[in-house]
């Protein structure tokens, strides 16, 4: 029974707990499927978990490729109490069951930190806030110092964050080609060299919407980000076009951080670094995953390590201070001294920040079809990245996770001191609105009673340039929330 082709039948009797439970069996199948059912006719499957509440007791029983059933008991509690006993009891039977020991133990969120956050908030200290998490959740010891150490780099800028300004999202949803691992709507240049004059024109007519909506509600633009995709697959000129658009439209004076993510190497020339700087940017991202010229080939980059070191040292050249790269650890056919090569020469190099992911198995993604033969130590070029990055002063400041990344790891921003990515920050926090401006951009409404909603832009280019006018008419919302957000700000 290979992973990737898992359809493993989960019968929920009793309850409908299908949310929690399928987190707690993506610990283990990672890339499964799952088929959900409300009966035991699953019982004369090979594989199958059961969840069940009756007779007042809480149940769970596991077989796993036709091996003995593994089965729990517990009374039965709250409907949250319920849910959490259910979800601790299959994660202790597949430990058994599969050897695997997920070191976030059962925490499933995309945000660990903000937990340790909450409690710190409290006032409690490091050792009650890692009893606490770790007799809820069983994290490693390593993990929590991890979470812990992002907490209290993240939580002075928190405290300092302006909630009645707001961040804008601009989306450059094109890349020169799409990398193996990538599940993101991002389109290659060939395909949409034809849509770029209409997405362009469509983009910077969206970008003047929004700041008249700013202008309207008195609101403040805090940063400004520039993701994708790759927004270097544009020309120079294009480039100039949307940055000269914002330039024009929106106050950058008070803008307190101004990125852009210049992402592949091979996207990157002077001309185009020069607009970027030119037009306000200060932050930008090199993004090369791997400076290991067979390992860029299987994931389908165009462009070698040295290549990324040229295009790293021009932007140095040109008058950035403040650069970011990105490497992924995990990639396939990488071994653990090819990453820690790597991220040695990207410290030499002297970025203000690095930014280490871990491979994400997505199914849109082609890398899926290989899942089988990807075997490397992603956890020990994780934890070598945690070592090196901050005996080299730098400290981890944001950290999300996700569903299908390998071995159950994260993905953490390290930066020096003072270059922390502010936009970063205000992302996974959620505490701050976030105006998204383009093809697959989200806007993220958060009303002063902490209310949180989403608008979704359409996410492909040719949807988002035929229905504009209609995507356009969601613009009353943001209006609304930024008039409540004003108002609050007035009293």
């Amino acid at each position: 029974m290979t992973n990737n082709d898992l359809k493993m039948p989960v019968a929920l009797i009793g309850n409908s707990f299908k949310y929690e439970i399928e987190a707690i069996l993506k610990l283990f199948f990672n890339t499964a499927r799952f088929s959900f059912i409300s009966d035991r006719s699953c019982e004369t499957e090979d594989s199958f978990v059961i969840a069940e509440i009756r007779d007042n007791k809480l149940i769970a029983e596991v077989r796993l490729s036709g091996s003995n059933i593994v089965s729990d008991s517990a009374p039965v509690g709250t409907d949250d109490e319920n849910e959490f006993n259910l979800c601790k009891m299959l994660y202790h039977i597949l430990c058994q069951k599969t050897g695997i020991i997920p070191p976030w133990g059962m925490m499933t969120g995309i945000r660990p930190v903000k937990k340790v956050i909450e409690l710190m908030r409290q006032g409690l200290g490091k050792e009650e806030i890692s009893q606490r998490l770790s007799s809820k959740y069983e994290i490693s010891p390593s993990k929590f110092d991890i979470a812990y150490e992002t907490a209290v780099n993240q939580l002075p800028i928190l405290d300092k964050i302006d909630s009645s300004a707001v961040s804008l999202y601009v989306s450059i949803p094109f890349c020169p080609t799409r990398c193996s691992y990538c599940s993101f709507v991002s389109h290659s240049m060939d395909s949409a060299i034809k849509l770029m004059p209409d997405y362009i024109a469509a983009l910077c007519r969206e970008l003047v919407i929004i700041s008249n909506i700013v202008r309207e509600t008195n609101t403040k633009i805090d940063t400004i980000y520039f993701g994708g995709g790759t927004p270097t697959s544009l020309s120079a000129s294009d480039l100039r076009k949307i940055m000269e658009t914002i330039a024009d439209n929106f106050d950058l004076d008070n803008v307190r951080e101004y990125s852009v993510e210049a992402g592949r190497p091979d996207t990157i020339t002077e001309e185009k670094l020069r607009v970027i700087k030119d037009l306000g940017a200060q932050r930008i991202s090199v993004n090369p995953q791997t400076l290991n010229d067979d390992v860029l080939k299987v994931i389908g980059r165009k462009h070698s390590g040295d290549d990324a070191v040229r295009a790293f040292e021009l932007a140095k050249k040109i008058g950035f201070d403040n650069i970011n790269t990105d490497l992924i650890a995990g990639l396939p056919t990488e071994s653990a001294e090819s990453f820690r090569n790597t991220l040695d020469k990207m410290i030499e190099l002297g970025p203000q920040s690095i930014t280490v992911h871990t491979l994400t198995l997505k199914r849109a993604a082609n890398l899926f079809e290989q899942i089988e033969n990807i075997k490397n130590p992603a956890a020990e070029m994780v934890d070598y990245s945690i070592k090196k990055l901050m005996e080299n002063d730098f400290l981890p400041y944001y950290m999300y996770r996700q569903k299908n990344t390998v071995d159950n790891l994260e993905n953490i921003g390290y930066a020096k001191k003072g270059f922390e990515c502010y936009y970063n920050i205000f992302i996974m926090d959620e505490t701050q609105t976030i105006l998204g401006a383009g093809c697959a951009a989200s806007t993220k409404l958060v009303y002063p009673n902490g209310k949180l909603t989403r608008i979704h832009n359409y996410k492909f280019p040719y949807e988002y340039i035929r229905r504009f006018d209609q995507l356009m008419t969601k613009k009353e919302e943001v209006t609304e929330c930024l008039k409540k957000i004003s108002s609050m700000k007035q009293l």
